[in-house]
């Protein structure tokens, strides 16, 4: 194989990601909640227009974050960004950890200090994490559906814009693996490359007119010239692509929408000489029949796009 996994495939933790972006996004959704953000015309009155309407309440409060139903929980390092961002006069006590699987009832964190800060954040707290946590519990379902055996449950760029260390952050929380990070880090070659290739001028001295493993292999090579410290990853959607894309050297051979049959078939032929990667219309349902096979990977974008928030609430534990 020309690659090892390593270079193929991560798991992001959250001393990979960016606080100043996650700052950012914080700031953001408190402008949102405060102040309108993203409307044309920005509101006169800006502010927690509630919370103020609410006269001599309590100096301190505490409140816990519960998990209403079974859950993975995660992104609960943001908590203390929300809380700085609304002027940090809160603290937040985690109670578990980014990962942890836990049942309904329980406590994620406790959150402490002035309730007028607690109230303001309370929302935007919650957004980021029933949406991650979603994502989490999406990706811990499919890991189980998928087994213990040696093929790995891999992400795909499919994630909200902004979101996307995020969103794969906790595709990892949830024991999956992240794939490429974005269009920098590997040479991904799919259908629609196929199609410019067939619209363009002839690649490698070959006809554009001939076979589509043919046009592959070409685009492979070119691509180990052009940028030969990344791996290449191609998709092929026939058995019939597959020789020339492996004489080419390509280090993942992503298998689209193969019946199981045919992926038995496809692991046959690579025999071990690429990675093999299959994707598309991967469900639960499917995936008990795809971990026997003997892939290295499967792919699924529905790890965040089909995930569902989670519901967790805030309760509060003290009124003095």
């Amino acid at each position: 194989m020309p690659a090892s996994p390593e270079r193929l495939l991560q798991r992001l933790t959250w001393d990979d990601l960016d606080l100043t972006h996650l700052r950012r996004l914080v700031e953001m959704a408190r402008d949102e909640d405060l102040a309108g953000l993203g409307l044309r015309q920005r509101p006169a009155r800006t502010g927690d227009a509630s919370t103020a309407s609410v006269a001599g309440g309590p100096r301190s409060s505490e409140a816990d974050l519960v998990a209403r139903q079974d859950l993975v929980v995660c992104c609960l390092p943001v908590v203390p960004l929300v809380l700085s961002a609304y002027g940090g006069r809160a603290t937040f006590q985690p109670r578990a950890k980014d990962g942890a699987r836990l049942k309904a009832g329980a406590v994620l964190g406790t959150l402490a200090g002035d309730p007028r800060t607690l109230l303001s954040a309370e929302r935007i707290v919650l957004n980021f994490l029933q949406r991650l946590s979603g994502v989490a519990t999406q990706t811990a379902r499919y890991v189980a559906a998928l087994g213990s055996g040696r093929t790995r449950l891999l992400d795909t760029r499919k994630t909200t814009p902004g979101y996307r260390m995020l969103e794969k952050y906790a595709v990892a929380c949830g024991g999956g693996w992240n794939h490429r990070l974005g269009l920098f880090d590997r040479v991904m070659l799919k259908d629609n490359h196929l199609a410019l290739l067939g619209a363009g001028q002839p690649v490698g001295g070959h006809s554009l007119a001939g076979a589509p493993g043919r046009r592959l292999a070409d685009a492979v090579r070119r691509a180990r010239t052009s940028a030969p410290e990344l791996p290449v990853e191609v998709e092929v959607d026939a058995l019939d692509q597959i020789p020339a894309v492996l004489a080419a050297g390509a280090d993942v051979i992503l298998l689209d929408n193969f019946t199981p049959a045919q992926l038995k078939k496809a692991v046959a032929l690579i025999a071990g000489r690429a990675f093999t990667e299959a994707s598309g219309g991967i469900t639960l349902k499917s995936l008990p029949r795809l971990a026997p096979l003997g892939l290295d990977f499967v792919s699924t974008g529905a790890l965040v796009h089909q995930s569902i928030w989670v519901d967790i609430g805030l309760d509060w534990k003290s009124r003095a």
